[in-house]
């Protein structure tokens, strides 16, 4: 299980995570689950859960009918089913209706799909389709969750005598009213409701003219409500009659709560399974706010993030309409501690908690803001020491925080350890504190711990660059408008840019200068020759990236040329075809001509013609002699063309089939070799140094894995 102490969370705002993914929960679970979410201790649940959330996210991504997660939770209900002779409330059998609906529903989607999400479908291992509980609970309530007046033959009854008095009461009320009316005892309003029952409105000096029972009267006093004497038996009776009918409704629905408790089982099942596939609707939820992706989960240890984004940053992003950059990160056995140097306000923190809150979303079980194709792996304990965190409390300043968590890590820092530092060594002297941080980074480094850690300090820099296992890494910075690209770049260490950003602020040109002369030289020229580095670095990878396109265009153009020359010859070939054609029938035309010519119509003589038409025979039959002689060669060629397939072409197609995500390729136009970084149907992404380019499979050879 990954171990985070609660100054890891804090520095990586994983509260906001948690208030995200709780306002997608719909029922009190999964909202606990939520607020309570931590790393998940063994490797096999994880990958459950990551990939029931995936099954789930790639369902509404595609645009799958997934029945709509509406339900209730069920333990009130639960509880009262386990009891003898309890009746669950009228409410509790719209909630088991709902939860037997909704499971059912859910169960015919995973069937319809049942090799495609078979995490989802074990989720549901133990829940079976039943229309059993719908039919009990539809017997006894209508669509609108009211019970049936033929639940039962005697609730029938019962309210069938329910109209009937209600009949007579209004009969005598309406009686009653026409009667007082006409000795004009009634207020104009006539009557009103008090408890359900109709009563007179009589004005109050003619009260004791009417004969009944006073029931209350209006705040002026002016008007006296009066249940009329002739209504009264009538209203005993109904009185009676609900009586009747609430106990009967209660006999009706604790018949029914025993029926449903022999599914008891089945319905503890509605609310586990139900209660879980909230929270994976939850986080599947998230996942599509973050247009997060599930990586590939190495047993190594062993990272690549390919375009990977800080999702809160992304969100607020968004919001605003500004453009988040992405990052590929990568670290491994052979660069497992990384440097990141630049310009303040150049996005190293922001990088460092990407790192950071991605690894800790994916061990809590969520998917990450990061390409699918990436990789990732899982460790122990996850750290970080970010800001300043002073402590007024404990009287601690910044460089005491950090000394105090600093003897923190390097007591619990093992080969599974993922370390993020910000800012790594400040807070003390700058030179007696960097030699104190480049002892903390040697230490750490044997540990055989992963880190990445931002800095300003040469020394680490250098040191970055002498450890075997450790790299450096910087943020791009453009140096002809002075602005920081927010981008990572791994390989070799970057400038600060000190001087350049204090200029973007503001600080004019003469007291920069002024502070470089209080500067060691070849501090300056260090700092110079970084700048100079990295902007030829810039320099380069415009270039290689303009090579690499126009590469791409001439190859582009090449193909267009082959394929308009073939299609051409096609053509020409044809039009060759079509006048050899008409050729031939214009020979043939000629030759019938000089038979039809020689032909003698009106001769006497006997066999006058039979010497020509032995003639058009004779022609007849080696122009059919020739018709079969192209048949059968044609005929030839066809069988040599199935018989003898090109084995280059199988070569080529077996290579390219080899081709995958890391493989070692070769651009057969160019002879460059670079790496595969991504694959989609025949179009692949290639990395050459710096460099990607997208080209189609058959564009290239197969080098190696």
């Amino acid at each position: 299980m990954l171990t985070c102490d609660r100054q890891t969370y804090q520095d990586l705002s994983f509260d906001k995570v948690q208030s995200l993914l709780e306002e997608f929960c719909i029922g009190p679970t999964a909202k606990k689950l939520a607020l309570q979410l931590k790393p998940v201790g063994k490797r096999d649940e994880l990958l459950k859960f990551l990939n029931q959330t995936n099954e789930l996210t790639q369902i509404k991504r595609i645009g799958l009918p997934f029945p709509q997660l509406e339900f209730e939770e069920l333990e009130k209900e639960i509880r009262l089913l386990s009891i003898k002779n309890a009746s669950l409330p009228e409410a509790s059998f719209s909630k088991i209706r709902l939860a037997s609906g909704m499971s059912n529903d859910i169960l015919h989607f995973l069937e319809k799909h049942a090799n495609n999400y078979p995490q989802l479908k074990e989720l549901f291992t133990n829940v079976k389709i039943t229309k059993e509980i719908i039919q009990l609970i539809d017997e006894v309530f209508d669509l609108h969750n009211q019970i049936r007046d033929k639940a039962s033959p005697t609730l029938f009854e019962i309210r069938q005598n329910l109209t009937h008095v209600h009949k007579q009461i209004n009969t005598s009320f309406d009686r009653c009213v026409r009667k007082y009316l006409k000795k004009g005892v009634l207020n104009e309003i006539k009557e009103s409701f008090i408890d359900e029952r109709r009563v007179l409105a009589v004005i109050s000096s003619y009260k004791k003219e009417v004969n009944g029972r006073i029931l209350g009267n209006s705040k002026t006093g002016n008007i006296t409500f009066i249940e009329p004497g002739e209504v009264l038996p009538h209203n005993k009776e109904l009185e009676q009659l609900k009586d009747d009918e609430q106990k009967e409704i209660f006999i009706i629905l604790q018949q029914l709560t025993k029926k449903l408790s022999n599914h008891l089982p089945l319905i503890k099942e509605y609310q586990h399974v139900l209660t879980k596939l909230d929270f994976i609707h939850a986080k599947s939820r998230l996942a599509l706010l973050m247009k997060a992706n599930l990586p590939a989960i190495l047993k190594e240890q062993r990272m690549d993030l390919i375009d990977a984004y800080h999702p809160l940053l992304r969100l607020n992003n968004d919001l605003i309409k500004k453009e988040t950059i992405p990052q590929h990160i990568a670290m491994h056995k052979g660069a497992r501690m990384l440097v990141i140097s630049g310009p303040n306000a150049g996005g190293k923190s922001i990088t460092l908690k990407t790192v950071g809150i991605l690894q800790l979303m994916l061990q809590c079980g969520l998917l990450v803001s990061v390409h699918p194709n990436s990789k990732m792996c899982l460790f122990d304990i996850l750290l970080t020491d970010i800001g300043d965190n002073q402590s007024i409390a404990d009287e601690l300043s910044t460089y005491s925080y950090r000394l105090k968590r600093m003897k923190h890590f390097l007591n619990v820092s093992n080969n599974k350890t993922l370390l993020l530092m910000d800012e790594f060594g400040t807070g003390s002297d700058p030179e007696l504190g960097g030699a104190l941080a480049e002892v903390f980074f040697e230490t750490l480094y044997h540990k055989g711990c992963f880190s990445v850690i931002t800095t300003h300090y040469n020394n680490i820099k250098f040191k970055a660059d002498e450890l075997p296992e450790a790299t450096n890494g910087s943020m791009l910075f453009n140096t002809e408008n002075l602005q920081p690209l927010f981008k990572l770049s791994i390989g070799q260490p970057g400038s600060s840019f000190t001087f350049e950003v204090a200029q973007i602020n503001g600080i004019s040109k003469d007291l920069i200068a002024k502070a470089k002369t209080k500067l060691d030289k070849k501090k300056v020229k260090f700092d110079q020759l970084l700048h100079e580095l990295q902007k030829e670095k810039s320099y380069l990878t415009r270039l290689t990236q303009e090579h690499i396109t126009s590469q791409f265009k001439a190859e582009e153009r090449r193909e267009f040329y082959e394929q308009s020359r073939d299609k051409y010859e096609e053509k020409l070939a044809q039009l060759r075809k079509n006048a050899e054609e008409a050729n031939k029938f214009v020979n043939l035309g000629k030759k019938m001509q000089q038979f039809i010519d020689a032909y003698t119509a009106r001769s006497r003589k006997k066999d006058v013609n039979q010497a020509l038409l032995e003639e058009v025979k004779k022609f007849i039959a080696v122009e059919k002699a020739k018709i079969e002689s192209v048949k059968n060669e044609i005929r030839l060629k066809n069988k040599e063309k199935r018989s003898n397939k090109a084995p280059t072409k199988q070569e080529e197609s077996y290579a390219q089939d080899r081709i995958k995500v890391g493989s070692k390729v070769k651009l057969i136009s160019t002879k460059q070799v670079g790496e595969v970084e991504e694959i989609k149907g025949k179009d692949v992404v290639i990395s050459f140094g710096f460099a990607r380019m997208k080209v189609k499979l058959q564009q290239l050879s197969w080098v190696k894995d």
